[in-house]
């Protein structure tokens, strides 16, 4: 039993397809997703899925998305993106989900799940705009659903591993209020997605800080490849 991550799967098996090689590197990427896929992970492993999973703007338009993960090997624990216009009430996802039989598709949203000793534990995250009313609103809403997520691990005697989709450090711009919670629950794990392209990865932050290990996961930078973890 391994735990694997990966981020921005951007799939659209139910919705014209998007232009994602304007970023390069994504020719064929929803095939390479899936050989690599069945080459590395097993029925009893899990994956966490770092948001934007789908291109689909309704739960239905994401069915053949879903359908296509379902497919696949492992349980799947998925988390919202900023381009996951499908996501809904967590009951309504999950009733969509036992209504189609997607039994291996699992959502992340203010809860946490139970991996061994550790708690997989996330949100969607957002970016530090100082002085935006809106952006500070959504903001505050994402730390909120972030600290609801850590603390229902904690109180279940689990260690919190954080996904996230947004980074909370990128080049220059830091996200002191995601930060400050990572600091808080002393998280030794966080991962990331969202950054796409050579240029962006190139400013993405990775390695230690205030004792959280940082690393990005979106699925153009892995090749592909979902990382594992444990």
């Amino acid at each position: 039993m391994r735990l694997f991550t990966i981020g921005d799967l951007h799939l659209s098996f139910g919705v014209p397809d998007k232009p994602m090689d304007i970023f390069g590197g994504w020719k064929d990427y929803q095939k390479l997703l899936e050989q690599n896929w069945l080459e590395r992970i097993a029925p009893e492993d899990t994956v966490v899925l770092a948001g934007d999973f789908s291109w689909g703007m309704t739960l239905a338009q994401a069915e053949a998305d879903f359908a296509f993960v379902q497919n696949l090997p492992g349980q799947k624990i998925l988390l919202k993106g900023n381009h996951d216009y499908w996501w809904a009430s967590k009951k309504k996802m999950d009733d969509f989900f036992t209504a189609h039989g997607f039994n291996t598709l699992h959502i992340l949203h203010n809860n946490h799940y139970a991996f061994g000793q550790y708690g997989i534990c996330g949100t969607r995250g957002w970016v530090s705009m100082q002085g935006e009313a809106a952006d500070a609103k959504i903001l505050a809403r994402e730390v909120q659903r972030l600290q609801v997520s850590i603390q229902s691990a904690v109180d279940a005697g689990l260690e919190p591993i954080v996904f996230l989709h947004y980074p909370p450090i990128y080049g220059t711009s830091m996200n002191y209020e995601i930060l400050e919670v990572l600091h808080k629950y002393q998280i030794r794990k966080c991962y990331y997605g969202h950054v796409h392209g050579k240029s962006g990865h190139n400013h993405a932050f990775q390695g230690m800080y205030e004792g959280t290990e940082m690393r990005m996961i979106s699925s153009d930078y892995l090749q592909f490849v979902p990382e594992q973890i444990f």
